[in-house]
């Protein structure tokens, strides 16, 4: 019997090609027009991002990106850990399996790769969203991006997907040997930083018509709430709090990155920063479990920007655990929990 060709696409969120104001605009337009990302109805969002969002939020964000690209050596780290990691599990895969890395806004483009991918004739072709925890606006978008792509083709071979992995062990071990780098003790508070998203969002995961608030995300999985992005996150956090052996007090959950009025999953992250330092909290160690690479969410706006507020109201030093990156584990815990789905 003939062996199966099977082609893999792992995906993360994108970047711009560089820190110039022109480049963060045509990234930031692609991003924010996104319906799963900003989801208010069509019109609204094209008033709100292009004429409102985009012009006045490039600038500030193209700042943001030349401190990243500078620290990256000139170039985007999350694209850069992308290549490296794609390189390694192509070693590691070469009998099983090919990969292929794109992004969901930017480059390389799906259209691309997919593309390039549709040439191979693979008898099955997996896509592989790099976010741990599902949300609509991450997985869902990146998912619906590719089969939007795929069904143009005239020869559609077998497609699957492979969905969220927040309490997949090789995950959270790799997550754990970070750690290691740290002397956790050392620390008077550990924080679980993840992307937050508005309330709406993870409402709308329940069709019994309650929201995410009366499904108790906080506390545990169950048949109901296994996909929303709220409980999933602190999943995680409970795994690695065990893993960890973190004592009840001396950690938190929190959501970060907020854009808009509108209310986020909470605890805020720079509230939760505020409120440690007026606490008297001196060192804080924080994890971003929702990000498997560095970028600017965990490089600018945690090592960065909170430190500052931290340190505006007391604290001293707010070290971030490092992503998990290119790291050697990392490629060798992401092929085998691509094994597991083959």
């Amino acid at each position: 019997m003939t062996k199966n060709k099977i082609g893999v696409l792992i995906l993360n969120l994108g970047t711009p090609n560089s820190p110039s104001v022109k480049d963060v605009r045509v990234y930031l337009r692609e991003f924010l027009n996104d319906p799963r990302v900003i989801d208010i109805g069509r019109i609204a969002q094209l008033l709100l991002v292009n004429l409102i969002i985009v012009p006045f939020r490039a600038p500030k964000s193209a700042k943001e990106y030349k401190k990243l690209f500078k620290i990256g050596g000139g170039k985007s780290p999350l694209l850069t850990y992308g290549k490296n990691l794609t390189s390694k599990l192509k070693k590691l895969a070469s009998k099983d399996f090919d990969v292929e890395l794109a992004m969901r806004y930017g480059s390389p483009s799906m259209e691309n790769v997919l593309g390039k991918m549709r040439t191979e004739n693979y008898d099955k072709i997996y896509i592989f969203p790099l976010y741990p925890q599902y949300a609509s606006a991450s997985s869902g978008s990146t998912i619906e991006k590719a089969f939007k792509i795929i069904n143009k083709w005239w020869v559609i071979p077998e497609i699957s997907v492979i969905g969220q992995f927040y309490d997949n062990p090789n995950f959270i071990k790799c997550i754990v040997n970070r750690a290691k780098e740290f002397d956790i003790p050392k620390y008077d508070h550990v924080m679980f930083s993840y992307h937050g998203i508005p309330e709406r969002h993870v409402d709308k995961v329940y069709l019994d018509g309650k929201p995410c608030a009366d499904h108790s995300c906080e506390d545990e999985i169950n048949s109901l709430n296994a996909n929303c992005y709220k409980a999933t996150c602190y999943a995680t956090t409970r795994l690695l709090v065990k893993a960890l052996k973190l004592k009840e007090g001396s950690y938190s959950t929190c959501f970060q990155s907020r854009l808009g009025r509108d209310p986020w999953l909470q605890p805020y992250t720079d509230h939760t920063v505020e409120k440690l330092g007026k606490e008297g909290k001196k060192r804080v160690l924080v994890f971003s479990p929702a990000f498997v690479a560095d970028c600017l969410e965990t490089t600018i706006e945690i090592g960065e920007e909170y430190l500052e507020l931290f340190q505006e109201h007391g604290g001293e030093e707010i070290q971030l655990v490092p992503s998990l990156n290119d790291n050697d584990d990392w490629a060798e815990g992401l092929h085998k929990i691509i094994k597991d789905k083959l």
